[in-house]
């Protein structure tokens, strides 16, 4: 899985050189249409808007989280709708560190589109950089973009209910310190964590200004979570399968790709009363 991550100067030339398509995906989880209100205020110069809710997750029918994956032929569909072909570097961005653009990175990689990465910074290192923003509805001429998907490791429900009681796979949980310890839950049921995970803030991720550390750096810090542990025996999860995507990308960054993502993670795994919960720091926790 490629983890191409590009600078404001590198994309506006991509851009230029009509080899790139910019996507928007900055969404509030509290206040959902307030993402398509920022882009349709002013956006990277082509962009399309990612809608989290719509486009980049299935219908939410109560089983498989809040953002489950969608079915690759319509996210297939979507994907033509943007004007993307097979050969487009795809970059995606928001205004929180890449928090959401992360989710349709990792899509792109698991519908075997090989040329997809972030905009280091986001939004705001696009400005700071002075390059225009325009506000005017991208005119895009749609694609008919081949059916993929299935291209990336993913597991369910049943392989983490095995974990959490047995083990045998590696977990990690992307979601900040207060959600993973269960003192505070603004989205779903329960609070706490899956028993086993470990914490993992995505946020970890990014140096002061907002942009991601070093390979290096994040390679010593995901070495250290993996406990010795190979990247393809890991599942990564979150609230809702996307922040989960952030570390994914990390972890390429840091050549210790492989890991699998949870999709339904923790708006899945809360929504029964019956599997145990861990809460406090630590991964086994105290269970309810």
């Amino acid at each position: 899985m490629a983890a191409l991550l590009l600078n404001p100067e590198e994309l506006y030339s991509a851009i230029e050189a009509g080899e790139a398509r910019a996507v928007d995906c900055r969404f509030d989880l509290m206040n959902p249409d307030g993402g398509r209100a920022l882009w349709a205020d002013s956006h990277i110069p082509g962009a399309p808007y990612a809608d989290l809710d719509h486009d980049l997750a299935g219908h939410a029918s109560g089983e498989g989280g809040r953002h489950p994956l969608p079915e690759p032929a319509e996210f297939a569909t979507t994907l033509g709708r943007w004007g993307i072909k097979p050969d487009t570097l795809v970059v995606a961005y928001d205004n929180m560190g890449c928090a959401i653009a992360g989710r349709l990175w990792w899509m792109m990689n698991w519908m075997g589109h090989e040329r997809a990465g972030l905009l280091d910074g986001g939004i705001q290192a696009w400005e700071e950089a002075g390059l225009a923003l325009e506000s005017a509805e991208p005119v895009i001429e749609p694609t008919d973009y081949p059916v993929g998907g299935h291209c990336r490791p993913v597991v369910g429900l049943a392989g983490v209910e095995r974990a959490a009681l047995a083990g045998g796979m590696h977990m990690l949980d992307a979601r900040d310190g207060a959600r993973y310890q269960g003192l505070s839950e603004p989205l779903d049921s329960q609070a706490g964590h899956v028993p086993g995970a470990i914490n993992a803030f995505f946020r970890e991720n990014l140096d002061a200004s907002g942009r991601f550390r070093s390979p290096d750096e994040l390679r010593k810090l995901y070495l250290d979570l993996l406990g010795g542990a190979d990247p393809s025996a890991a599942c990564v999860m979150c609230g809702s399968g996307v922040t989960a995507c952030h570390d994914l990308f990390a972890m390429e960054l840091a050549d210790l790709g492989g890991a699998a993502l949870y999709p339904g993670s923790w708006s899945e795994w809360s929504q029964s009363d019956d599997r145990p919960i861990a809460r406090g720091p630590e991964p086994g926790g105290p269970a309810s």
